[in-house]
Parts: C-alpha cells; structure tokens; sequence
C-alpha cells in the first residue's frame, strides 16, 4: 500500500515538511529579549536571528545539517510500502537528527566547546551556539513524532502510529522537563565542596544522626528528619484519604441539599495561597492566639507553644491536601455502577452490607491514587513545616535551608532530595503491589439506569459527625485568617477599613481612560496570563498519560509512570533549582522567561492530572474502546468521541487543580521569578516581610474570590459525566 495515500501517511508527510518548514523559517536560536514575531523577518540574515538551515549554511554550524539529513531520510522512506523496511529507514533517519542535534547541543555552548576534553581533542570551534529557539523545538518534535511512527511501523504498539508517537512524545518530555533537570540538580551530590567528583562524599552527607538518627525510638527526644518525614507523610496521606472519601461520600450519596456547598468548602483549602492556613491556625492556636488567650483567662493556664510541631504541621496539611483527595474521590464514586449495587441487595443484602461488599472494594483505585498523592504532596510540602514546625525538623525545610541558608550546601541539598526520591518510589511500588491487575470496572458499555444507593445510615452519620464539624472548622480558620485584611492592625487597631484593599487594587479613571493604579494588579494578570497557559497543557498531557498507562503495555512502563509523578516527590525549592541548573545554559535556555515558569507549573502538577486519569480508567471498560474500533473509528477519534466524554470528572480535576496551584505555588518558582515576571505568592510574600499583613492579606482574599469564579466557570464549561441514570425520585 502507498504510504501517502492513508491517512497516517499524510500525516507523517506532514511531519516531515513541517520539520523542514521549521529549518527554513523560523529563528534556531532562542531570542530572549526579541519575540518571535520581531525576529521572523531576520531568518535569512544576522546570525542571532537565522534560521537553522541558513546558521549552518553561511554562519560556521555544520552541526546543524544533521537535522536536515535526518528529515530527508525519514521523508524518503515515506516512499516505501507501509511495513518493516519502511519502519527502519523512518527510526534511522530519526535517530541520526536527534543524535545530531542533542549532541551537538550538550557538547556546544555560547563560548565553543562545553567540555574541555573536546576541545583538546578537535581544537576550538569559531562559532558557539545559544540555547534552541523554536526553530530547533519544532524540528525536533517532528523528528520525535517520526521516531514513534518508525517504532509503530516495526511491529511495537500493535502497530498504532498514534499510540506510539504518543508514548515516544510523552517519554521525551518527561525527560526533558523533568528527569533531566532533576537529574542535574541531584547529581551534586557526586560533587565535594570543591566541585571535584567525590561519589564518596554523598555517603558522608547521608550517614549523619541529623538525617537517620532514632533518638526518640531510643528514649531520646528527637529523631532525624527521614524518619520525621515518613512519619508526618504517612499520617497525612492516611487522615486526607479517610477525610476526602468521607466528603466525597457525604456529597455525592448522602442525600442531602448541602451538595454544592460541601464542594464549594471543600475546595476552598486549594484555591488559597499555602501561607493563609498556617496564618489562620496561629491565629487561633498560637502563643497569642484566641485559644491560649481563653485558656489562660479560664483556667489560669500560662500560654505556650504546645501548637508548633508535628500536631500543628499535621493540622495544616489536611487543610491543604485533603481538597485533593475529595476531588479524586468524588469522581470514582460517581463511577460506582449502581446496577452492581442493586444486584446485591436483590440478592437480599441490607444496605450497609452492599456498601462494605460492593460499593467500598470499588474505591480502591480512588483510594490507593488518593493516599499516594497526600504521601507526597506532605514529603514536598514546604510552607506548612517552616511556619509551624518549631524544632520539628522535616527533609524540604533541611532542603531549604541546605541551598539558601548561611552553609550554602547544594550537595547536601542535592543528597536529602534524593531520600525523599527513594520514598516516593517505595510507596509508589507498594501501591502498585496493592492494587496488582484487579479490575475496578463500572462502566461498560451496557446500559446503566440504575439509582446510586443512598449511604447506609451508620456511614450517613460517620460522614455527618466527622466531615461536618470539619468543614465548620474550615471556615472558622479562613474567618480568622482573612479578617485581617478587613482591619488596620490585627491586634492593636480593629477598625474596619477597605484601605488594604485599595491600595493593591485601586482603579482610577485618568484622561487616557481607565488607570490600574494598584500595586498589586500587574502580579495578578502576570500570574493569571501564566497560569492560564498552564493549565490546559497539563490537563491534556496528564489524562493522555493517564490513558496511555492504562490501555497500553509497553517496555518501560513503570519508570514512565514514576517519571510522570516525580515532580510531586521533589520539593518545590529543588525543583526550582533544579530547572535553575538546567535551562540556564544551552541546549535549552530559559532563565528569566516566562516560559520556565510555565512549564514549571505543568510538571509540576502533572502528577494529579495523570492519577485522577488513572483512577477514572480503571472504571472504563475496555469494550468501550473495542467497540469504537469495530466501527471503524481510529484512536483519536475514539479518545475525542468516546473516552473523552467519560473523563469530565478527571478534566475537572486537573484543569482546576492546575490553574488554582498555578495561581498559588511559591516554593517550585520562587527562584524562577524576575522582574518582568513578578508574580502574586512573591508580591504577598515581600509585603509581609515588609510588615504589611493587612495588604497581604486583602491580596489573599481577592485571590480566592478570583480561583471561585475560574472554578465555577471550569466546572460549567466541561459539565458533568452523563451516565445515563436515572434521578432520585423517578
């Protein structure tokens, strides 16, 4: 068969003309203080702004032609019959551009040779090169997206050019984006205080009572911060788990009016900026706080600092993470198949048993996918313990203090990452060893009518007595934390006033029209434009890795999943440093852009788009899919007509979970921000080192507000699953 006649052929030729359009007529070089637009008229020119095809041509990069030949050997093999030979040629072409052009970038910087050794070797070179532009991104995507066809044509992935560009297209963004830079960061650790390679001075680093020590088993009082970080992690993960299904329950089962307004208290936690909570909290349990004020008034008991610790830290993360758990958790038990459900209590079985047997095995995946997410999320947590940990020491605060505290260690930095690394894989692996190959599927492709069972009344109560004084709680916190912004000085003047709030977000009309006279407005639409961009790429990638690791098997499999949630194992400070070290220098060359920011946001909260997917797919049924190709649908056609429809919940998740901890994030870019690019965690963080608490605080309160309004618009846009059941009382 002519390859160019189908459909996968027009799209490879495709490809193939895109990536040598890209050689000819976009810039190669990455252009910070020049936009693409101002720099396109100059690609057969200067040498800062021309293309790829005349940088090699008459500006000294011979390197560059490797690309050009890769792409020509990969467009004639298109000429071939569709088969195996075909399929070498397009992965031979493919290789010989990447392998070009990746080597050529790591081993050529601005100033000639990166290593010193190929200069010894070849002599130096007339002509460096910058970091790639998008010039060299598009040719190499399309080099990428031929390499996955190549492998498809050799017989792997069943043969399905789109799942394999997908996996190969997935893998090498992985790479880049986040193996490597964590990779970099981690690799300090090989390094001595002198920057000489010393692989012995990681086990130095290591080997400490600091880190290991197990004083407190002992009769001691302290325990290294491993230990106290595996400890708060595991308690974390077990209490937002429990707490999150309970909710999600209590919303979607429990029969009551108070659905909307449970998800709205529910979400509440991850819309605000990290700091709020912590501020909430001392507030009320602090050594000033209303509660020791109150004791001390009753009883006589002498104010203290009972609140700062392992209690206090523990307290605020399932503030913070518990959101999480009940936006996975609610999309699984709306997957729950009530059909399953009536089946058993046909079968004579009372309501609370079908829950125990039926309903509850069905939320394992939701459950186990909600536990490893708190686990890691309380790990890389950074706000909470530097604010309420007092001497409870835990490994992101060593991290932070190892990489800007007065010892400026980055190996030592570098070395505690990489316990927190090991962490993460073991529960990773012992989730998977839980959950094994049992099937969770609810949704078939049958005809499902079914009324969901209301909760049994014992777990009505359950959910009443621990998820409501909870949520009341919530808003006592967030009552506290943000009256501040309503009075002149917490403490000390209690007047009203609305000068916090004009002083960040005045608006004046002047005689050019309307003037954003508020300091805080140009951080807010920064950050906004920024999180805006973020959030529909992670969405999009998180649930096409989710479906590819749940309806694909391939070699590799488990260190692509592992790669996928590695961000969250990471500490937002090291992953900041980590990008620091990486996209600072060429191949890839980025410090100062907006664009590192962005892409921060999207690996960074990759993770819960990929879980939420998984979770959700493992309620699918398989026949859904087969049923699409049996009519002759391709597998584009039944992601976007078929599995796509089913995965609202999970979309819901990931956009809004994105964008909010976009809007929200301080630790993964505080080291990432510039000047241009000043953003509103860094604005409400510099007033409060300023003393401005009551401005902070008023910043805060519009922020939330603000994530409100983009979450109720998210939630209509995409909508609700429809599975076709009936409503209660019909």
């Amino acid at each position: 068969m002519n390859t160019l006649t189908s459909r996968s052929g027009r799209a490879l030729a495709a490809w193939t003309l895109l990536g040598l359009a890209a050689y000819a007529l976009l810039p190669w070089y990455f252009l910070q203080q020049q936009s693409l637009w101002a720099a396109l008229p100059g690609v057969w020119g200067g040498d800062a702004t021309a293309s790829g095809v005349v940088q090699a041509a008459l500006h000294g990069r011979p390197w560059l032609w490797t690309g050009v030949a890769g792409l020509l050997i990969a467009g004639a093999g298109l000429l071939l019959p569709v088969g195996r030979a075909q399929g070498g040629v397009l992965v031979a072409g493919a290789l010989l551009g990447l392998a070009g052009l990746l080597a050529s970038g790591f081993a050529i910087g601005a100033p000639g040779w990166s290593f010193q050794t190929l200069e010894a070797w070849f002599g130096p070179l007339e002509h460096g090169q910058f970091g790639m532009g998008w010039g060299g991104f598009v040719a190499i995507a399309c080099l990428v997206m031929l390499l996955g066809a190549g492998i498809a044509r050799l017989g792997f992935f069943r043969g399905d050019v789109f799942v394999a560009g997908s996996v190969v297209g997935c893998a090498s963004l992985l790479a880049l984006f986040v193996v490597y830079p964590v990779l970099r960061s981690l690799a300090s650790g090989l390094y001595d205080d002198m920057g000489l390679w010393a692989p012995g001075a990681l086990v130095d680093r290591l080997a400490t009572e600091r880190i290991w020590g197990l004083g407190c088993v002992s009769g001691g009082t302290r325990c290294g911060v491993a230990w106290n970080t595996l400890f708060l992690a595991l308690l974390t993960a077990a209490g937002t788990t429990v707490m999150g299904t309970l909710m999600a329950l209590w919303a979607e089962r429990g029969g009551t009016r108070l659905q909307k307004p449970l998800n709205v208290l529910a979400m509440l936690p991850i819309i605000t900026p990290p700091f709020v909570v912590g501020l909430g909290l001392i507030l009320l349990f602090g050594r000033a706080g209303l509660y020791n004020q109150f004791m001390e008034w009753a009883f006589g008991v002498p104010p203290s600092r009972w609140f700062y610790g392992v209690f206090g830290v523990w307290l605020a993360q399932m503030f913070a993470f518990t959101p999480i758990a009940f936006m996975i958790m609610r999309g699984v038990v709306q997957g729950v198949s009530p059909s399953l459900e009536e089946a058993a209590q046909t079968l004579r079985a009372d309501r609370l048993r079908t829950f125990v047997t039926v309903t509850l095995p069905l939320l394992k995946p939701g459950l186990a996918n909600a536990f490893l997410v708190g686990f890691i999320e309380s790990m890389a947590d950074f706000g909470n313990p530097i604010i309420l940990g007092g001497s409870y020491a835990v490994l992101s605060t060593e991290i932070f203090f190892a990489i800007v505290g007065a010892s400026l260690d980055p190996g030592m930095a570098a070395a505690l990452a990489l316990v927190l690394t090991l962490f993460a894989l073991v529960v990773f692996f012992v989730q998977r060893g839980l959950l094994g190959r049992t099937s969770f599927t609810t949704v078939t492709g049958k005809g499902d009518a079914g009324l969901p069972m209301p909760l049994p009344d014992a777990v009505r109560r359950l959910c009443f007595g621990v998820a409501g004084p909870w949520l009341l709680f919530t808003v006592v916190v967030y009552l506290f934390a943000f009256a501040g912004g309503f009075v002149k000085t917490w403490g000390r003047d209690y007047t009203l006033t609305l000068d916090h709030f004009r002083g960040a977000f005045d608006l004046q009309w002047g005689e050019h029209g309307l003037v954003w006279a508020g300091t805080a407005w140009n951080s807010l639409f920064t950050t906004a434009s920024l999180a805006a961009m973020a959030a529909p790429v992670c969405a999009f990638l998180g649930l096409l890795i989710a479906w590819l690791l749940a309806r694909t098997e391939f070699r590799g499999k488990s260190a692509f999943e592992f790669a996928a949630l590695l961000t969250f194992a990471i500490p937002g400070t090291v992953l900041g440093v980590s990008y620091i070290l990486a996209f600072n220098v060429p191949p890839v060359e980025l410090t100062g852009t907006g664009l590192i920011i962005v892409l921060c946001y999207v690996f960074r909260n990759l993770p819960v788009g990929v879980r939420a997917g998984t979770a959700a797919f493992k309620q699918l049924d398989r026949s859904l899919d087969e049923a699409s190709f049996m009519l002759r649908a391709g597998t584009l056609t039944t992601l976007r007509r078929v599995v796509l429809p089913l995965l609202k919940p999970a979309l819901t998740a990931a956009l809004i979970y994105s964008f909010v901890r976009s809007m929200t994030t301080v630790s993964a870019v505080i080291f990432l921000v510039s000047a241009k690019y000043e953003l509103s965690t860094t604005y409400i963080i510099g007033r409060v080192g300023n003393g401005e608490y009551g401005l902070a605080l008023a910043y805060c309160t519009v922020l939330i507000v603000f994530m409100s309004v983009i979450t109720a618009l998210v939630q209509r846009l995409v909508g609700e699953r429809q599975l076709g059941r009936r409503a209660g009382g019909h």
